[in-house]
């Protein structure tokens, strides 16, 4: 990966079961580059993994950045690698922020932060408090001793803002979508983040409540499981060269792409950063990936690569 950042192991803390932040710094103690709320690192895990991680801190202070892993068992083995391998002192390398998950201008804002999903709506509402918006907070966990970074919300300035939600706590408590977003407005925003069973549940009842698409923002932590069995191989031509190569059934477009030289940058390989995004030209698309709005998808004139695919039979000509 290009332009990589070494920094140093300052903390790491168990926030909550599962669940360890970690704070990252320059040994020299020097700034690290600035970042906006919503954004997120990649970080190289000492398996070797290359893992998003959103950043929690305050985005104004750039002395470090905080990130937070829940070790989750059934993964790939980045968020194991880091629980269980990274230790304070230990040097880790990143890339820069990059933030496809901003916050926009609006006259209110509600986060929905689901498990870890919280660490990015956490920095928003910091930022959201600094320049006096409009704002409230909804953290929905399992149960309480599964809330993350909960000490440090009820002791801020907008803990007032702050609603927790526990799955195994009094039904009165508990979060209720439908009643919350009964009355849109296209001068809030919503911005979702957590599993994807509990991102889909709280926008498809946006989705159903009338609330429209680019007032609805989301960042997917996982993608869904993608059915490949019925993958068939499609083309693929270079606009500035011509040049037409062919992405068998079981290749993905970067792979085919890089091997030819014609490397993208890729980070997540699910479709769901949006790091390799392309643009298309021509040809017809089957979007794959979980970043790209719905009106997105219908303008056909970029892609992931990583995982979607050219429609069986078809070429995509790309702008690279």
């Amino acid at each position: 990966m290009k332009n990589m950042i070494a920094v140093k192991v300052l903390n790491k803390i168990e926030e909550a079961e599962e669940i360890f932040s970690f704070e990252l710094g320059r040994e020299d103690g020097a700034p690290l580059p600035p970042f906006t709320a919503g954004a997120h690192i990649d970080v190289v895990t000492p398996n070797g993994a290359i893992r998003q991680y959103s950043l929690c801190n305050n985005p104004q202070d750039s002395s470090h950045y905080l990130i937070g892993v829940m070790r989750d068992p059934n993964s790939r083995g980045g968020s194991r690698s880091m629980v269980d391998e990274v230790q304070v002192g230990d040097t880790l390398n990143i890339s820069e922020p990059r933030n496809h998950f901003p916050l926009v201008p609006a006259e209110r804002s509600i986060l929905f932060g689901g498990g870890i999903g919280i660490t990015p709506v956490l920095c928003m509402a910091e930022r959201l408090h600094t320049i006096g918006a409009d704002f409230e907070l909804h953290y929905c966990v399992r149960s309480q001793n599964r809330a993350a970074f909960l000490e440090r919300m009820k002791s801020s300035p907008f803990a007032d803002r702050v609603f927790l939600h526990l799955d195994d706590g009094p039904e009165e408590q508990k979060l209720n979508p439908v009643a919350l977003l009964a009355n849109p407005a296209p001068t809030t925003h919503l911005y979702i983040c957590g599993p994807t069973g509990f991102m889909n549940w709280v926008i498809d009842t946006a989705k159903r409540q009338g609330w429209s698409e680019p007032t609805i923002h989301r960042e997917y932590f996982a993608a869904e499981e993608i059915d490949t069995s019925g993958d068939e191989s499609f083309q693929i031509q270079i606009a500035s060269t011509g040049q037409v190569f062919t992405v068998e059934k079981d290749q993905c477009a970067t792979d085919v792409l890089a091997a030819n030289g014609f490397p993208i940058d890729v980070s997540c390989s699910e479709g769901i950063c949006g790091t390799c995004l392309t643009k298309v030209l021509s040809g017809d698309i089957e979007h794959r990936d979980m970043f790209l709005m719905d009106s997105e998808r219908e303008a056909n004139d970029q892609f992931t690569p990583c995982v979607s695919r050219g429609k069986p039979g078809t070429t995509i000509v790309v702008d690279l």
